[in-house]
């Protein structure tokens, strides 16, 4: 019968401390849902105005590419289509 070591201080320290490392990681990706909420973030156009255009966009690696947002710290699936109220002309 093979005996299991019981946990080490070292281990629990290092689980511990990776599951710190994991809460910002998970705190943001709900606070940018939350944010997408606040603004009316869309995946489609309203009328002319697109985010492609707006000044708070950061493009993708291409035009086509799901680039970021000024708006939303760390989201890089923000559609070169969408839109949400925050828009505003690119200078």
């Amino acid at each position: 019968m093979k005996v299991c070591s019981p946990l080490t201080r070292r281990d629990a320290v290092k689980t511990g401390l990776a599951a710190l490392a994991m809460i910002p990681v998970v705190a943001m990706a709900a606070k940018n849902d939350a944010m997408r909420a606040g603004v009316k973030y869309q995946d489609k156009p309203e009328g002319d105005k697109q985010c492609s255009d707006c000044a708070q966009f950061i493009p993708g690696k291409s035009a086509k590419d799901l680039g970021g947002c000024k708006i939303f710290p760390g989201d890089t699936e923000v559609s070169p289509s969408g839109y949400c109220i925050t828009w505003s002309k690119k200078a």
